[in-house]
């Protein structure tokens, strides 16, 4: 393994988790990523002098993939208040209904009590009890299955704001299987859906834990903590580093990185591509081109996170909730708020005279709204807060993070192309793919596929390495005359082109 050396282009949490796990085995491993940090959407900065995250600020608990790999490194964990959250839903904020799956309700008294749906909207759930089975192919949208058995109200109000936090997608291209995996799974097992959800919940831990985790200084400070862990191990992260070409070579591939007029050539036994979608086709189109059709078939959507930081005068009331979501159904600019000095108490103890709140703004094809200055963007989140909060003072401080093309969809077939990629890759001897575009967005999701394709190289070098030490005993009793075929097989490719 040690005379092995393995590229990971991209230095996001995928691609960081995964040269982690080589390293660690004793890989040599190199990550080269384009821009000047790294941690993809994983950042931290100040406003107000207090350091909030740019990107997403926790990740799920209850998946042991992040929790493992935080707890690996030595870093602590924090998670949020008792706080409860909302939606608004007809023009006022009402709980978040208890007893459902990603807004999939099974407790329809919990429903009913939290008024998110009109009375029709309410009155039409329970019709799901009674409907025969909706049939479906391999996969359908999501609202075109939730609102054939529950109605379009569910869709529109519960369904769509909560995937939204997730994909910042829309409900009537989102996947059902791949979007609501383990619901779209029990719903081919029950007829009705509200049953089917039942069993979801039934299933999981009867004391799970808090839901949500994070680092004491952030979600950001995570891909630092993998780095240096990385380089401990011997490998070497670099940034500034944009892989420009990949190419097979019959003992490898070779890598073309940084700029066209200073261009660096590097070989590697084997590479995991941990990017987005739309630059892992381009490096795939010429050596694999079915994988690079079924990428650029991934769409994505882009979305802007206003941070606003206030004293706590400005609220009339102190806010009590964590935050809300707003279905796009009401028509407003901001689609969720998120007061993160409530929701995370240490956050609010380490600057108790602030308070941090940050307005999600953007959907899948809606870039309209965001093609508006940073000025403007802002006063969209200081006008949802005047109406929602009763906010009228200005904030203290306030930062506009634009994320462009930052969220995959997982639209309608996502599981098919992931499966068409996943296939192309397999059949070139040392290259794998993680990230956030293949089997989830969160960050536990993209430690999975970081483990699994570290996996998939650890064994095709093990097995490289059982093939050269046969070739190598085979060489030495046979004694081959230069030229030989087996002096082109045993020879480990190397450097000597940078």
């Amino acid at each position: 393994m040690t005379s092995s050396h393995v590229a990971v282009v991209g230095g996001g949490i995928a691609g960081l988790a995964a040269a982690r796990s080589l390293a660690a085995r004793g890989v040599r491993v190199t990550v080269l990523e384009g821009s000047p940090r790294v941690g993809g959407k994983l950042r931290i900065s100040e406003v107000a002098g207090l350091p909030v995250d740019e990107g997403a600020e926790s990740m799920l608990a209850r998946r042991p993939e992040g929790v493992a790999l935080a707890g690996a490194l030595g870093a602590d964990l924090v998670h949020p208040g008792a706080a409860s959250s909302a939606i608004l839903s007809r023009g006022a904020l009402r709980p978040l209904p208890a007893g459902q799956v990603m807004g999939v309700p099974a407790d329809l008294g919990a429903l009913a009590s939290s008024g998110v749906l009109s009375a029709a909207g309410l009155a039409r759930v329970p019709l799901d009890l009674a409907l025969p089975a909706t049939r479906r192919g391999r996969d359908v949208s999501v609202a075109g299955f939730v609102g054939a058995r529950l109605g379009r109200e569910v869709v529109d109000r519960l369904v769509e704001p909560l995937l939204g936090g997730v994909y910042a997608g829309r409900a009537d291209l989102l996947s059902f299987e791949s979007a609501l995996p383990a619901v779209a799974s029990a719903a081919r097992a029950h007829r009705s859906l509200i049953t089917a959800v039942r069993s979801v919940r039934a299933a999981a831990p009867a004391s799970p834990g808090p839901v949500f985790a994070t680092l004491p200084g952030g979600m950001g400070t995570l891909p630092p903590l993998v780095a240096a862990a990385v380089e401990r191990s011997g490998g070497t992260v670099r940034t500034g580093a944009p892989v420009r070409e990949l190419r097979r070579r019959p003992d490898g591939w070779r890598l073309v990185v940084g700029s066209a007029r200073d261009p660096e050539v590097l070989t590697a036994d084997a590479v995991v591509l941990a990017l987005p979608a739309a630059p892992a086709a381009r490096l795939l189109a010429d050596d694999v081109p079915g994988a690079a059709r079924a990428l650029s078939a991934i769409e994505y959507a882009s979305m802007a996170i206003v941070t606003l930081v206030y004293r706590p005068t400005a609220f009339p009331q102190a806010p009590s909730r964590s935050g809300y979501l707003v279905p796009a159904v009401e028509g407003r600019e901001v689609k969720a708020v998120t007061y993160s000095s409530v929701k995370w108490p240490h956050l609010r103890d380490r600057a108790p005279g602030l308070v941090a709140v940050r307005c999600s703004i953007g959907r899948f094809g809606d870039e309209r709204a965001l093609q508006r200055g940073d000025d403007e963007l802002k006063a969209a989140a200081l006008a949802e807060l005047a109406r929602t909060s009763g906010v009228t003072e200005l904030p203290v401080d306030a930062r506009v993070t634009r994320w462009g093309g930052g969220l995959p969809q997982y639209n309608v077939g996502h599981g098919d192309r992931v499966a068409r990629i996943r296939s192309a890759v397999a059949a070139q001897p040392g290259l794998a793919v993680a990230g956030a575009a293949y089997d989830g967005v969160g960050i536990p999701a993209c430690v999975a596929s970081a483990e699994a394709a570290a996996g998939r190289i650890l064994e095709f070098l093990e097995r490289r390495g059982d093939e050269h030490e046969r070739a190598a005993g085979q060489a030495e009793g046979a004694g081959p005359q230069p030229g030989h075929p087996l002096h082109d097989v045993v020879g480990l490719p190397s450097e000597d082109a940078r």
